[in-house]
């Protein structure tokens, strides 16, 4: 054997090993978040523990609805902010902003992406929660702390503006000016044109930005740890306070070896976070597949 083709060979396999790797990943983490929940299902049953709202751990309670839904509420109404700024910027910089312009906002976005999730809790606690309990909440006729599924979801909408604005500028990147162009030619509008062009064949793009920001916003912890107040609690409305399912394993984690089945309460929070960004990102999977078959 040749020394040229040894090191193919070689690198083949470290390749393939590379790959299996992250194959088996997803896999080992949901086999170890698995064991290490048993311990919980000791005369407690999944549908009892998922549905329940009961959480008293000294008590021998575990009931995780309410920090499900305080996960939901607080990353569906943060992409619903984020979304319409980040299609409509990454519109606006891809086809009617100058060149020098996209240019210099490229950067700008990479530096908010790269700021410590911490750093944002802290400027949502001096910013954002004020400004929910002394402007928005009053402005609604309602009355809140500030701390609630609303300051959380502002502050993770703009954490999670510039990874979703930096997968649609490369989306619309991707797509052939000449396609513009021609629709124009043929007597087509600016808008018409990114309607019925850049939006239709950006479609699979521009729902794997959505998809992939909807799971980072669904596992942020730090941030929104800081703002959302962290009680155990159904929340009726954007101004109640929450507790989502990152931050109860983030708050509690240390406290777990004095309560019995704490620990294992705990790895079972996160499983079921695993389990629902698993759901959620097989659920835009099917989407994709069906904007591809259009």
């Amino acid at each position: 054997m040749t020394k040229r083709k040894f090191i193919d060979g070689l690198s083949s396999k470290w390749m393939v090993v590379c790959l299996c790797f992250f194959l088996l990943l997803p896999l080992a983490i949901g086999a170890g978040l698995v064991f290490k929940s048993m311990g919980l299902f000791d005369g407690r049953s999944i549908g009892a523990l998922i549905f329940s709202s009961d959480w008293s751990p000294s008590e021998g309670k575990f009931g995780f609805w309410p920090f499900i839904l305080s996960s939901l509420w607080v990353t569906v109404v943060a992409l619903s902010i984020s979304i319409p700024f980040c299609l409509l910027a990454s519109i606006y910089l891809t086809q009617f902003a100058p060149r020098w312009f996209l240019n210099f906002m490229r950067p700008v976005i990479d530096i908010l992406a790269g700021i410590p999730s911490v750093v944002y809790g802290v400027w949502g606690v001096l910013v954002i929660v004020p400004l929910v309990s002394d402007k928005i909440a009053p402005f609604f006729g309602t009355e809140s702390l500030g701390y609630s599924i609303l300051a959380g979801a502002l502050v993770l909408a703009v954490m999670s503006i510039p990874y979703i604005l930096n997968m649609l500028l490369e989306v619309f990147r991707q797509i052939p000016i000449e396609l513009g162009e021609a629709s124009l030619s043929l007597g087509s509008t600016k808008w018409e044109m990114i309607k019925h062009i850049f939006l239709r064949k950006g479609a699979t793009g521009i729902i794997s930005a959505f998809g992939l920001g909807f799971s980072k916003a669904l596992g942020e912890t730090i941030a929104v740890m800081m703002v959302i107040g962290n009680v155990v609690q159904i929340p009726s409305s954007v101004f109640d306070a929450g507790y989502p399912l990152p931050a109860l394993v983030a708050n509690n984690y240390g406290e777990m070896m004095s309560i019995p089945s704490y620990d294992s309460a705990l790895m079972f929070g996160s499983l079921l976070l695993f389990v629902i960004i698993i759901t959620i990102n097989v659920l835009f999977r099917y989407l994709i597949y069906k904007s591809e078959a259009l």
